[in-house]
């Protein structure tokens, strides 16, 4: 008889007495034994494709903490860099790559990935899966078109995502055509990390609230719904996370368009809206504030408690509404954690 996984039992709709939990970035820069990993593995990119290395960092906080998920280690920037695009991460301040900021440059982009880029990836989910306790779900992830889209467009992170914005206004054409690609790449990635071991993938869509509604249904919606339909083609019933960060009020379309069996929301979400509009549906993920974890203390204590207040009568993964950030002290996860499965 196979042992039940709690995050796996909310994808179904199955809600759980004390709501399964794990944080996005669990794996990181606030834990000690991370930081002494990554000065040991030179840069950022060989801590994702040395295996052994991206498989101990993917564990390292189900040791610690016990969450009932790991994901995996990586990033979402491999796609590009498996697209041919330079990649490169600098201290302190975060992802360069090489802008694709006209329509000569877009119309260049490589169709098809090298796909054995991939493969240290799919090599460390098989090892996490060997090592993890058989209650514990492994989640793969991939970012979502538009936001991969807005860091290659920039060629790094920036406040509104302007470049990628006015790139896919002034060339609709060649912008949708990028999009394209790196929605097909996506579905044979998430795919493939499906049959390496992950038991459930996540699409991270960070940058989705910055696109107003026609483009968010344009950019946001259709590539993510598309995601999905290529993966169930290949695999029915396979269990798809979704996280369209700052959605808002378009929410509900989101979900009534793309097939998911989850919707992560951030700490913005509107607890009334998500219960009568979302969780009627599908199960939900979050959402704590990442800063009210970083602050502890009784604020830290009143806002989990919201959380499973507004959504632990239904199905609820109990996560943040984005990263853990790198300055958290351990000792609030740990709190947390207390808070969440002592009530």
């Amino acid at each position: 008889m196979s042992i039940a996984k709690p995050v796996l039992d909310v994808l179904i709709r199955r809600p759980q007495a004390v709501p399964p939990v794990w944080f996005m970035r669990q794996a990181g820069r606030y834990l000690p034994e991370y930081r002494e990993l990554r000065a040991r593995a030179g840069s950022f990119l060989d801590l994702c494709f040395t295996p052994e290395l991206a498989a101990e960092v993917t564990l390292q906080p189900i040791r610690r903490f016990g969450f009932d998920a790991a994901i995996l280690f990586s990033d979402i920037l491999v796609v590009p860099h498996a697209l041919g695009r330079s990649v490169t991460f600098e201290a302190g301040e975060g992802p360069r790559l090489e802008p694709l900021d006209d329509v000569a440059k877009l119309n260049a982009l490589a169709t098809q990935a090298d796909e054995r880029v991939f493969a240290p990836v799919y090599e460390a989910l098989g090892a996490v899966k060997a090592a993890l306790p058989p209650n514990v779900a492994l989640l793969g992830f991939c970012g979502a078109p538009w936001t991969v889209a807005t860091y290659m467009v920039a060629g790094r992170g920036t406040p509104d995502q302007a470049p990628a914005r006015i790139l896919a206004y002034r060339e609709p054409e060649g912008f949708a055509r990028m999009i394209d690609i790196l929605t097909e790449t996506s579905s044979r990635y998430l795919v493939a990390q499906l049959k390496a071991g992950a038991d459930a993938v996540q699409i991270f869509d960070t940058w989705a609230g910055v696109l107003p509604p026609a483009e968010f249904a344009r950019w946001a919606v259709a590539p993510v719904r598309r995601i999905v339909e290529n993966v169930r083609r290949e695999i029915p019933d396979a269990k798809i996370i979704a996280f369209p960060r700052g959605a808002g009020a378009s929410l509900g379309a989101y979900v009534d368009q793309v097939a998911v069996d989850a919707v992560s929301i951030d700490w913005t979400a509107e607890p009334s809206f998500v219960r009568a509009r979302i969780q009627n549906r599908i199960a939900v993920q979050g959402n704590l504030d990442p800063l009210v974890l970083l602050a502890g203390g009784t604020a830290l204590d009143r806002a989990v408690d919201d959380v499973i207040e507004s959504y632990g009568k239904g199905p609820l993964i109990f996560n943040l509404g984005h990263g853990i950030l790198p300055q958290t002290p351990i000792a609030h996860v740990e709190q947390t954690l207390r808070r969440i499965r002592g009530r």
